[in-house]
């Protein structure tokens, strides 16, 4: 058996690591943090004018059901991320007001075993961010595109000031 010199040992256990630092900085570029990327839509609710006296608004109106469409990505290895919505209300924003988000579709995604989950309903928009769905990946980087996003507002009536009213509506993600 012929002797390994030591200097060979060295390059063996150097190209180890390289290998593995290589692996581990191209895992790692892949696995960046989950993303979300909502493409800027105005909605303006349409409302129609009061004709007769003492009559009222129907007090809620519903966005196209595609009035956003998000993409959202995430990281191999994290399991599952949760979207949460939140406005900020323009200063002009009146309390009476309510806004309201739901998940309209699937998006789609080349992942097998990845699922969407939760949303399907209205919920409430707070000021503070709260979850509107969930994305649960087994062990792959995950990415789904077109999730439609419907809006609605209630809390329309002829008892708020005429204005203009704004808010704006704001998705992240989190694990």
């Amino acid at each position: 058996m012929k002797p390994i010199h030591f200097m060979t040992l060295l390059k063996i256990f150097s190209i180890k690591h390289y290998i593995c630092f290589v692996f581990f900085f191209i895992f790692s570029h892949l696995s960046k943090a989950q993303s979300v990327t909502v493409p800027i839509t105005n909605w303006n609710a349409t409302i129609p004018a009061i004709t007769e006296a003492g009559s009222n608004y129907s007090g809620t109106y519903s966005s196209p059901t595609n009035q956003a469409s998000i993409n959202v990505g995430l990281p191999a290895l994290l399991g599952s991320v949760k979207v949460y919505v939140q406005y900020q209300g323009n200063p002009t924003w009146n309390s009476s007001l309510v806004l309201s988000a739901k998940r309209t579709n699937n998006g789609s995604t080349l992942c097998l075993g990845c699922s969407i989950s939760g949303g399907t309903n209205y919920i409430t928009v707070p000021l503070t961010p709260v979850e509107l769905f969930r994305i649960s990946t087994i062990l792959s980087v995950t990415s789904y595109t077109g999730i439609n996003i419907q809006y609605q507002v209630s809390g329309v009536s002829v008892t708020l000031p005429a204005a203009t009213y704004n808010s704006r509506i704001i998705f992240t993600v989190s694990n």
